[in-house]
């Protein structure tokens, strides 16, 4: 196992290699000149040539792709990302607590989706074809459909402004991560639970369930038994779910006023802060491959089989 441990995380490498070549070639194609955005952002009267020049050699603009990207990659080794250039500050300071923010609200959406989802999931195979399963998916779909703004905002007009029991906005108690995470939670766990469900279904007409029945097991061990063979299929999709969310939390940071990287990066890309949004695409493909690595790895785990299939 711990030779597999190794040898995946030697394989993320490459490709983290390959992401971070793209996300500091497709900023620097940007048709806005980065050293004009500086003196824009610092508030320049009057914009020259020399100016221009003088702000690319400052800041080693001027050097050639290669040099620039190697420097860049070092540097983020180090978890300098550059420095903002609106504000003039570090980006790891204004990206790291915007990243921890927005990891608390993830991992506590992360987790009731995964729970919900296993729950409706059995629930639902259990009772494939009655009314429970068939009430739960049409609810899902309707809910799945239902865009994530709207469905925040229908929620804040009723719990906060009609009957004045939830905030708005922040993330000062447990009663401010309410509304935010229930929008999360109800826009995927009807997603995910159906992965469940169809993996249950599937190792329902298994050989080894009749088999367990026959010899007298009682359903709830044959139901586990289940159970632990279909979450190595889940494990894969709610390991890819966590960076969805962690991504995908724009449009529920910017209606909650939630301080993460969502409301950041929304702000870095108005004001073309391109350090900022550098790292905010690092960050966010640098968790993909993380918890791609993690999830094949818990497999592994689960399934002795797939140690040697790397």
């Amino acid at each position: 196992m711990g030779s597999y441990i190794i040898k995946r995380l030697i394989s993320a490498i490459p490709l983290l290699f390959i992401i971070s070549l793209i996300t500091f070639g497709l900023i620097n194609l940007s048709p806005m000149d980065p050293a004009k955005v500086v003196l824009e952002a610092q508030g320049v009267p009057k914009i020259t040539e020399e100016l221009i020049a003088q702000t690319k050699a400052d800041l080693g603009m001027d050097k050639p792709f290669i040099i620039r990207y190697f420097d860049w990659v070092v540097a983020c080794l180090h978890l300098d990302f550059g420095t903002s250039y609106v504000t003039g500050k570090p980006v790891w300071s204004l990206i790291g607590p915007a990243f921890l923010n927005t990891l608390k609200l993830t991992t506590v959406s992360s987790a009731a989706i995964i729970v919900l989802s296993i729950l409706l999931g059995v629930a639902c195979a259990l009772t494939a074809g009655r009314l429970i399963d068939k009430s739960v998916r049409g609810l899902s779909f309707f809910l799945t459909a239902m865009p994530s703004y709207w469905l925040a905002s229908l929620l804040i007009w009723y719990f906060s402004v009609h009957l004045d029991l939830l905030p708005t906005s922040g993330m000062a108690s447990v009663e401010h991560y309410i509304l935010p995470v229930t929008v999360i939670t109800v826009s995927y766990v009807g997603i995910y639970f159906r992965f469940v469900r169809s993996s249950m279904l599937s190792n329902l007409n298994e050989d080894y369930v009749l088999y367990g029945r026959a010899c007298g097991l009682s359903e709830w061990k044959v139901t586990m038994h289940i159970l632990r063979n279909s979450l190595q299929v889940a494990v894969s999709i709610f390991c890819m779910a966590i960076p969805i969310i962690l991504g995908s939390t724009v449009v529920i940071e910017n209606v909650f006023a939630w301080p993460g990287l969502g409301s950041l990066s929304v702000r870095s890309i108005l004001n073309r802060d391109f350090p900022i949004i550098q790292a905010y695409v690092l960050i966010l493909a640098a968790a993909f491959v993380l918890f791609n690595t993690i999830s094949d790895i818990i497999n592994a785990a689960m399934n002795p089989k797939l140690r040697n299939g790397l």
